[in-house]
């Protein structure tokens, strides 16, 4: 498979999968992509929003999926491949699934652009499927092809929205119970009144925790938690 030959940067992780993703409010995004990678339409998508909203969870669920079925994919993370240099967007001929994440972080580079409409017209050519993410819709980026504008102004627009506290906390849980926890309401309460009630702060908070779980053999409970995550100082 196409995905086992890649650097690390580029490699699926295991915990980005459908099952592991709350949809929430972006219930329709989420199916319009689980149906992309069951091989249900090649249409050219956008899925766009703030940060944290799970646009790069997303990408790689679908390339997860679709590889489940033995089909070839290419996650494309431009952000971290750009000082690796443009050789990494060739030789993907192959992939039936195209997924370009931070596509942002490359746009008004008119190299890095020339390949990328390469690359989307190579993948219209076979019938491919292509899916880009950003923070912003394609209309608000400043790209340096207008052909290359023109083509991702006329993708499919997924925008995602931020989930509420509730299912925060459902995520939260899913995240926990992936890895053999189980996170007491009581406890994501704690963590979203004294943190950043931002998914991928609260995912960092809850590797901590695991970490000292794992060490200590403890339940998650609030007292455990404030005890990791707020030391107390040393003696002077």
């Amino acid at each position: 498979m196409v995905m086992q030959q890649l650097p690390l940067a580029m490699r699926l992780r295991e915990r980005a999968v459908f099952e592991s993703f709350v949809p929430g409010p972006n219930l329709e995004a989420v199916e319009h992509l689980r149906a992309i990678a069951q091989g249900v339409g090649v249409e050219v998508s956008w899925i766009c929003g703030p940060a944290g909203v799970g646009k790069s969870h997303l990408l790689q669920a679908v390339c997860a999926l679709a590889q489940r079925r033995g089909v070839n994919v290419a996650y494309l993370p431009l952000g971290q491949l750009r000082s690796l240099g443009l050789e990494t967007l060739e030789g993907w001929q192959a992939a039936r699934v195209l997924a370009l994440d931070d596509l942002a972080l490359v746009a008004g580079e008119r190299a890095w652009e020339q390949r990328l409409f390469g690359l989307y017209r190579e993948a219209q050519e076979r019938g491919a499927a292509l899916i880009a993410a950003a923070v912003e819709p394609p209309l608000l980026l400043h790209f340096a092809l207008p052909d290359l504008a023109s083509r991702f102004a006329a993708a499919t627009l997924l925008p995602l929205r931020p989930l509420d506290e509730g299912e925060q906390r459902e995520a939260l849980r899913l995240r926990a119970r992936a890895r053999g926890l189980e996170l007491p309401e009581e406890t994501a309460l704690y963590l979203q009144r004294r943190f950043p009630r931002d998914l991928p702060t609260l995912y960092h908070l809850l590797d901590t925790i695991d970490e000292a779980a794992l060490q200590a053999q403890r339940r998650l409970t609030v007292p455990f938690i404030r005890s990791v995550l707020t030391p107390e100082p040393p003696e002077p």
